[in-house]
């Protein structure tokens, strides 16, 4: 009996592989070479990808993902060639698709805006931004986040979608930018002469920028002093320690040429409401 069951097992097993040997290597024959060519095309996408300097962050993530998708249609041409129907298998990988996409829907959010940072480049590293509600210095940008480094040097790690979602502030992008500061000087103080002053201190800074030229305006009356408006452009490297010296300089000018820099002050009266009685 037990030759019987071989002998029908070898049997079976020889009309099988008559049957659907074709059809299986042709299947198996499908991968192999699809295989091969998948990687040829996904290599040369990103060879063409780097020639065009294309960041390669962007590239080696856009290559992998042809691949997949390669790959995917590979398998169900191999099951169809093997003799599996299509439809299914279609319907089986649209299905897992969407569940996988409604699972990684926010990574899958950060990764897209990933995508688009890299390519349209509102910010390169070492650029000093606004965003996400963070400010800071760009220290790295990749598919999933963007890392920047906070002015006290803590560091910052901002999802892409955050970052896509709100404005962008790029502080660097043009190399020049344009402080303002706010000075008060006495009401019983020369505003031409004081605007003299600040003119020459503009004039004796060479990190102030002739063009645009800086300017300095009367801004508004306050409650004890005459407010002076000082705007000026610097190279943005010069941005702070240009500002803070200028300070510095107003101060110790004004002392010298008699400018009083007021501060707000109340007047008090008492009143002895026993004499009255």
């Amino acid at each position: 009996m037990f030759d019987h069951l071989l002998r029908l097992s070898l049997d079976d097993l020889a009309e099988f592989f008559t049957r659907h040997g074709p059809s299986l290597l042709g299947a198996l024959l499908v991968l192999l070479l699809g295989h091969w060519l998948a990687a040829r095309l996904a290599n040369f996408m990103q060879r063409a990808m780097n020639r065009a300097s294309v960041d390669p962050t962007l590239s080696g993530f856009l290559r992998n993902l042809l691949y997949g998708v390669l790959i995917a249609l590979l398998v169900v041409m191999a099951l169809q060639t093997a003799g599996v129907p299509g439809a299914p298998l279609l319907a089986a990988l649209g299905a897992g698709g969407l569940a996988i996409g409604l699972a990684l829907q926010g990574s899958l959010s950060n990764l897209a805006w990933g995508v688009l940072l890299i390519v349209f480049r509102p910010f390169n590293v070492g650029d000093f931004i606004h965003a996400g509600g963070v400010d800071g210095t760009v220290e790295g940008i990749n598919l999933m986040h963007t890392r920047l480094v906070l002015a006290d040097n803590r560091e910052a790690t901002v999802p892409n979608a955050k970052i896509g979602a709100d404005a962008i502030i790029n502080f660097s992008r043009r190399g020049t930018r344009r402080f303002e500061l706010r000075v008060g000087i006495g009401y019983g103080d020369d505003i031409g002469k004081a605007i003299g002053v600040v003119q020459r201190l503009f004039d004796a800074d060479v990190r102030i920028l002739k063009d645009p030229a800086a300017t300095v305006w009367t801004d508004s009356l306050g409650d004890s002093a005459v407010i002076l408006l000082l705007r000026a452009y610097t190279r943005t490297g010069d941005f702070w320690p240009a500002q803070t010296d200028l300070l510095r300089a107003i101060k110790e000018t004004f002392d010298a040429e008699g400018i009083s820099i007021p501060f707000p002050q109340r007047e008090v009266r008492l009143v002895d409401t026993r004499a009255a009685e």
